[in-house]
């Protein structure tokens, strides 16, 4: 497993990371869990993202069981702030009310006095900008987290936290990103690399599609991520087609350079320099030991450009789940 610096951090974070959307959340049993986050340690996996909303606090709950049998500084925590956690629809969002709420429920679930990342895991147009800056870096003076990020920010909602606080603020961004997805690369990658922030991408697998499990012209396998209902809305976006036939002349360029399809996908992430790590997710020990696998891979010229000619113009134009209210920024 190699290692990168998390944005101007001090944080040393895997290439290859374990998240828990999906998964976690109640969508594995506890036994599962538990050896998938051993094979992550196995795996030389230190980095480990959630957020309070994944179950409404249930994926913290599990790794604050896992997780705190473990030396606190031998893995790096991430979790995350913005999503409704219960029946009241005021119970979400990023005013300082709700952040300093939520840091605490947070920690109290993941059995820990501090994250080493607390992240906005969208934006709240809601809410002056400046009194979730403010309310994000009381958590840090108060200790109870070491530095902070954003995900799904766009580039104008990016500039404006840097604007009010400095480009210190923040030292990571999680947008989507992957092979079908390159939306990323266009304007935050440079706008982030500007100011000491480093990506760590979700979904670099797009939701499974790039492992090449899905086959064009044949129904979705029962028991798989898209057979969910809760991906159903992204089925249009990712499960085409058109995504299923360029899926498919990918198989042959992996093959050809001896790797998987997921070794393939991730190693493409890693290619840049920007992204510190990717997220990935598993219900299987194999999985995260397959998926770590992938770090240190370098792709060579010709295999780039295969890629290239195998997508075409396929990468979607929209993302899998669209970043929520990008329109507005409120100030005081």
């Amino acid at each position: 497993m190699r290692y990168r610096t998390l944005g101007s951090s001090d944080l040393e974070v895997s290439e290859i990371s374990l998240g828990s959307w999906l998964t976690y959340s109640g969508g594995i049993e506890a036994d599962q869990t538990r050896a998938c986050t051993k094979a992550a340690f196995e795996a030389g996996i230190n980095f480990f993202d959630t957020a309070n909303v994944y179950g409404q606090g249930t994926a913290e709950t599990a790794w604050g069981e896992i997780l705190s049998a473990h030396p606190r500084d031998s893995y790096i925590l991430a979790t995350k702030v913005w999503g409704r956690m219960s029946d009241d629809p005021a119970d979400q969002g990023l005013s300082p009310a709700q952040i300093a709420q939520q840091i605490d429920a947070s920690l109290t679930r993941l059995k820990t006095d501090y994250v080493d990342l607390y992240q906005a895991h969208r934006f709240d147009p809601t809410v002056p900008i400046e009194d979730t800056i403010e309310a994000f870096q009381k958590v840090v003076e108060q200790g109870k987290a070491r530095y902070l990020g954003f995900s799904e920010w766009t580039p104008e909602q990016i500039q404006a936290g840097i604007d009010i606080a400095g480009s210190e603020l923040f030292v990571s961004s999680q947008p989507q990103y992957s092979m079908l997805w390159q939306a990323p690369e266009a304007e935050v990658f440079g706008l982030c690399a500007a100011n000491g922030i480093s990506q760590i991408v979700w979904s670099p697998l797009a939701q499974g599609v790039l492992t090449g499990k899905y086959k064009p012209g044949q129904p979705i396998p029962e028991g798989s991520r898209f057979a969910s209902a809760e991906m159903a809305a992204a089925q249009d976006l990712v499960y085409s087609e058109e995504t299923l036939e360029a899926v498919r002349r990918l198989v042959p360029i992996a093959e050809e350079a001896g790797m998987s399809m997921p070794t393939l996908a991730l190693a493409w992430v890693l290619r840049r320099g920007e992204v510190a790590s990717a997220i990935t997710g598993a219900s299987r020990p194999e999985q995260v030991h397959a998926n770590a696998a992938a770090s240190g891979v370098e792709l060579s010229d010709d295999v780039l450009a295969a890629v290239d000619q195998a997508l075409g113009d396929v990468p979607i134009t929209e993302p899998t789940l669209a970043p929520a209210a990008q329109a507005g920024i409120k100030h005081r």
